[in-house]
């Protein structure tokens, strides 16, 4: 259990940092690669309002609102773009190519074939940011290559993740260490508690045992009534109260079990065969399907007990003169153990509360059907310990069905 509860606040804690981080970095970069986008537009409107050339002069600031713009003296010789001119029929009329040497007259023209073809006024062709500029009688189509500006911001955004991925490295390190110390405090609580458990449990069976006997002995001597009944009844109430809470108890211990390889169909079936009987007495009737040569690695000792649990709280709970069905089926890699009972008062849906200490579905049935309410959570423990899943869900509010898989 503390092992889980560990694990839990790693992956929660985990979970919080990635998420900040990945938010963070994607925002940075995201703007990064607006910057290179918004600036890419300004050269290109300023391309476009003077013909397709750079001015003689620095631009003037727009209006307020928009991106301010600052013409550098050095960029007619830095900025490399290319030219296409379409007339009104389609055919190329101009293509100047002067301020690039990457790019050949016939390139550019094929450039500005695939751009038109698309019908949009601006986006990116590869490495080259484009404006179509759209005139009576011709078209004209600006490229701006930004291969440069594209590739530090590949750099910046390959650099990121790698100190973000160093960064989650040596976070989860720090959490790994310091999740000990976080839960310490909870563990030994935790110890503390089930060792109590386990202490008072013994030291509570010599006085029940001498109560159950010493009423026993009073019907010897003086003949059965209401009172020793009662006596006993409550006696043998303590005791099985006190032997749920060893047997939880211990199976939270024991949480590393020793798997062996064993046959789960004859496990479950002998199991619920020897528990027949105790559900004709109490009115319900067994059915089983149970799939054969069905093998397990698991605590067969535990599965067996997983068996008489669902059985017992089955036949407690079931309605008077009902069928409990017990099923054994492979699914996939899996094993799906399932134990389905007509019920009375239950709410659609998944009923996970079933699965809490002491919880009791009926509280004023307590003491016709007996128990404790802890039956469930040693069979969520004996699932959990064999790192299945268990669950307990009414899909109709009259049955209940509780499916362990392993």
């Amino acid at each position: 259990m503390i092992d889980r509860l560990r694990r839990r606040f790693i992956l929660i804690a985990m979970c919080s940092v990635v998420l900040v981080l990945g938010i963070t970095m994607a925002a940075i970069n995201y703007g990064n690669y607006r910057s290179v986008d918004v600036e890419a537009d300004a050269v290109l409107s300023m391309l476009r309002d003077n013909g397709g050339l750079f001015p003689k002069m620095e631009p003037k600031f727009h209006g307020p609102g928009e991106r301010r713009f600052e013409l550098s003296p050095e960029a007619p010789f830095q900025t490399r773009f290319f030219t296409v001119t379409v007339g009104a029929d389609g055919e190329l009329t101009a293509v100047n190519t002067g301020s690039i040497a990457a790019i050949s007259s016939d390139d550019a023209a094929e450039y500005a074939r695939t751009v038109l073809a698309r019908g949009k006024t601006s986006g990116w062709e590869g490495q080259y940011k484009y404006l179509i500029d759209r005139g009576e009688d011709n078209s004209t189509v600006i490229f701006l290559d930004r291969s440069i500006e594209l590739s530090s911001f590949r750099d910046f955004l390959g650099t990121s993740i790698l100190v973000s991925l160093a960064a989650l490295s040596a976070i989860f390190v720090l959490v790994l260490f310091f999740s000990g110390r976080a839960i310490r405090p909870v563990a030994e609580s935790y110890e503390k508690q089930r060792r109590f458990i386990t202490d008072a449990g013994h030291e509570l069976k010599t006085p029940i045992t001498v109560i159950d006997t010493s009423a026993e002995v009073l019907e010897l001597e003086q003949g059965e009534n209401k009172w020793t009944q009662s006596i006993r009844h409550q006696a043998a109430r303590l005791a099985s109260l006190t032997e749920d809470l060893i047997s939880l108890s211990r199976i939270d211990e024991n949480s590393r079990l020793i798997m062996v390889d064993f046959s789960l169909s004859d496990a479950v079936e002998e199991s619920a065969e020897a528990l027949k009987a105790l559900l004709e007495t109490k009115g319900r009737s067994l059915r089983m399907d149970i799939e054969p040569n069905i093998s397990y690695k698991g605590s067969e000792q535990h599965i067996r007990q997983l068996v008489g649990i669902l059985l017992d709280n089955a036949s407690k709970y079931a309605v008077p003169d009902s069928e409990v069905v017990l099923t054994l089926k492979r699914q996939g890699k899996n094993a799906v153990l399932s134990c389905v009972n007509q019920a009375d008062n239950l709410a659609p849906g998944d009923h996970r509360e079933f699965f809490e200490r002491f919880y009791r579905a009926d509280a004023s049935r307590n003491s016709e059907v007996g128990g404790h309410g802890i039956g469930l959570s040693i069979a969520r423990a004996i699932v959990q310990n064999h790192k299945g899943k268990i669950s307990a869900v009414s899909p109709d509010g009259r049955t209940l069905a509780v499916t362990a898989v392993f």
